[in-house]
């Protein structure tokens, strides 16, 4: 029997543990770090892939803490990384009925700020994410003969006039690290029902939660974030101090992509590697509202 089909028979006898029969256990395509299975109506189990053992560890540690801030997502019902059933670690969680969305769901905004007041504690396996150095990836790609050397100095000189618009080091925050429309589930009427996988959630700056979404769903919600904190009598950031940090980290990781070699067949938006970079293009084409038409 092969290692697709053992991990199966042991989902399968999760299930049998939880009431599911095997004809109510259906594997979910998709999942790079982890394969899903459905298990009847009210049950999902991921089980982690070779090589991203830890990430699902740290969910394990994170989606309690999200829960307890009033954060919608899925309960975990049980970890374990015993390997008797399944040799990888696996989370059986509630399941939460929703789709993808083509937009922004309802509710997103309201639920990170919601995440983003998170006390700093220990959390197992929860890393502070302190990139901050796009000057030397625009000096690297110059070097590579991706930029001529006016563009590059152009994108340092945009780079220091973001780093002045904003605060690089005030506290991190709890971040989900993956806010894209693959880990969102929404209703018919496009409510916010689950915010999914943890595997890439830190201690952060805020802005770096925004950042793989398109800058033109960033630029709708941004305000009903900002007005989170105010009617929570929060003294939140500022709107234009949060766009700026969110463009930041997409110029700075289109940047970061350009020499990448294709993705192809990938679903999110930020695969291909031109795409953040050509998104910026087409954010700014729109003649977008300040505070973002003063931040070029």
């Amino acid at each position: 029997m092969g290692d697709q089909d053992e991990i199966l028979s042991g989902v399968t006898a999760i299930g049998r543990r939880y009431g599911v029969p095997p004809e109510g256990v259906a594997e979910v395509a998709g999942g790079v770090a982890n394969r899903g299975f459905v298990l009847g109506e009210s049950l999902f189990v991921r089980v982690a892939r070779p090589g991203f053992e830890d990430d699902l560890r740290k969910e394990a540690a994170v989606v309690p803490m999200a829960r307890s801030l009033g954060v919608r997502t899925p309960a975990i019902v049980e970890y374990d990384d015993s390997r008797r059933l399944i040799d990888a670690p696996y989370v059986v969680m509630e399941r939460v009925h929703g789709v993808e969305p083509t937009g922004v769901p309802l509710g997103l905004a309201e639920q990170l700020a919601r995440l983003h007041r998170a006390d700093r504690i220990e959390l197992p396996g929860v890393p502070q994410d302190d990139r901050d150095d796009p000057w030397r990836t625009v000096d690297d790609l110059a070097e590579r003969g991706y930029l001529d050397a006016d563009t590059a100095k152009w994108l340092s000189g945009w780079f220091t006039r973001l780093a002045g618009r904003f605060d690089r080091n005030e506290p991190k925050v709890l971040i989900h690290g993956d806010v894209a429309a693959h880990n969102l589930l929404a209703d018919a009427d496009g409510h916010l029902r689950g915010l999914i996988d943890w595997g890439d959630a830190a201690w952060a700056h805020r802005g770096m939660d925004f950042a793989k979404l398109p800058l033109d769903h960033v630029a709708s919600i941004l305000p009903t974030y900002i007005r989170t904190f105010q009617s929570a009598a929060e003294r939140g950031p500022r709107e234009d101090e949060v766009a700026a940090a969110a463009l930041w980290f997409h110029l700075d990781w289109g940047l970061g992509k350009l020499a990448a070699k294709p993705w192809p067949g990938q679903r999110h938006w930020t695969a291909p590697p031109g795409s953040r970079i050509l998104g910026l293009l087409r954010f700014f084409a729109a003649d977008p509202p300040a505070p973002w038409s003063t931040l070029t």
